[in-house]
């Protein structure tokens, strides 16, 4: 029985295991399984793998997409600029295990934002600095997006939260939250940006599916802002990592 899963802290929010099982079901695939295994530190990887020799492939969640890095033998070019890792391929010979990084975030996201896209979104503000981040900005770069990534540390980011006016908001007309504020159960919270700057012309995406709205996207329905979830963009990188897998 092939083994494949998804390895992250906190894992409930997750809907990558119900994906999973009724896409082995569907497609009347016996011999895989998925499941989630949620580990207190990264560190638990090689003792995971070990105690599961049937581990074929993994997904990684936040906050381990930076951290992984350092168990891997080796990454994609993608993985490689990007420096996060979301889905391990693990092939043994022998004894020998050997684990090889890929980011199926950067395409995924690439391609669901793409369909949403207007001739006045030129410029864009994404939301957070860790592993998901990085891939954004790697499919804007590949979009040919200006773009400017905000952080709550001032030299973390381009820009500040602290920094956000209405002059930037009116420039950059797409805000990616890749923060988990908002994500289920803190579902009161959103990034502090100036809401009140949001008009019908921008575009919010957020990388969170659970809940479907976050605060952050019904702040952008109130203005009248073009909103999407990351629920697609899930489904999308699930399919991606299958087909390396497979």
């Amino acid at each position: 029985m092939r083994i494949y899963g998804l390895v992250g802290k906190t894992l409930d929010h997750s809907r990558s295991e119900e994906y999973f099982r009724q896409k082995f079901n569907n497609e009347q695939i016996t011999d895989a399984v998925y499941r989630n295994f949620a580990v207190k530190h990264i560190n638990e990887l090689p003792d995971l793998i070990i105690n599961n020799p049937g581990i074929a492939g993994l997904n990684v969640t936040n906050p381990y997409k930076v951290e992984v890095l350092s168990y891997l033998d080796e990454i994609s070019p993608e993985a490689g600029i990007i420096g996060a890792v979301n889905c391990i391929k693990i092939t043994r010979e022998k004894e020998k295990k050997f684990l090889k990084g890929f980011n199926t975030d950067h395409p995924a996201l690439r391609e669901t934002l793409k369909p949403l896209l207007h001739d006045r979104h030129r410029k864009a503000l994404v939301l957070g600095t860790g592993g998901a981040a990085k891939a954004i900005c790697l499919a804007l770069n590949e979009l040919k997006f200006d773009f400017k990534v905000v952080s709550r540390a001032k030299n973390n980011g381009d820009l500040s939260y602290e920094q956000l006016n209405a002059k930037i908001l009116t420039d950059h007309l797409i805000i990616i939250n890749a923060t988990p504020s908002g994500l289920y159960p803190d579902i009161n919270s959103a990034p502090p940006i100036p809401y009140e700057c949001l008009t019908p012309d921008h575009l919010l995406y957020d990388l969170i599916y659970k809940p479907e709205e976050t605060l952050f996207l019904k702040h952008g329905r109130k203005a009248g802002a073009k909103i999407k979830n990351g629920l697609e963009m899930l489904h999308l990188q699930a399919e991606l990592s299958w087909s390396i897998w497979a």
